[in-house]
């Protein structure tokens, strides 16, 4: 990254909360200067095995596995069945599904612990592990990463790239509804 780069960025984050600078510090040493930043985000796209990251100036408490601040998102295509969202909820609830969009990410302190929580949804998703036994897994790994043992799912992103993942949903009004209903409003006003 160039000096210029690096001068950009940190212009943006001097004025930001320590916990979300620090964030947002990984991020630019890994990936350089963003494509889009505003004082309150920076923003780069296709980056490393990502859709997307974002680090944001506003960072939230969250407690799994031990207490940490979110401030970096990190985001793929991926579809979730409708019926697998609940379980995701239950497993990390910085887990993010954008289910029209076609689109899931993971909101934590760094990019290693947000490719933790998507290796797991994708376990999750593909029946290999329950919530429970992802929450489990999540704070083993997380543990042995501070021990400097192997950590195979903070390491590098499994999940396998998607590609045509938006869902758009089933239509349940017709034309002919939408139309009459149309009508009834004008007749009514």
């Amino acid at each position: 990254m160039s000096t210029q780069a690096q001068k950009r960025a940190e212009e943006v984050i001097a004025g930001w909360p320590g916990e979300s600078k620090e964030a947002a510090r990984l991020v630019v040493d890994a990936y350089g200067d963003p494509q889009e930043s505003t004082s309150e985000r920076l923003v780069w796209h296709k980056v490393g095995p990502w859709k997307r990251v974002v680090a944001t100036r506003a960072f939230h408490q969250h407690d799994f596995p031990a207490p940490h601040v979110d401030a970096v998102e990190s985001v793929i295509d991926y579809r979730v069945p409708p019926g697998k969202v609940s379980a995701l909820t239950i497993f990390d609830g910085s887990v993010v599904v954008e289910r029209t969009v076609g689109e899931l990410s993971a909101r934590c302190h760094d990019e290693e612990a947000n490719q933790l929580a998507l290796n797991l949804v994708h376990d999750i998703v593909t029946g290999v592990k329950t919530a429970e036994q992802a929450r489990e897994y999540y704070a083993k790994e997380f543990l042995d990463h501070r021990r400097g043992k192997p950590t195979p799912y903070m390491d590098e992103l499994r999940v396998p790239l998607q590609s045509d993942t938006a869902d758009s949903d089933v239509r349940l009004l017709s034309d002919e509804e939408l139309e009459q209903a149309q009508q009834q409003g004008a007749q009514q006003g």
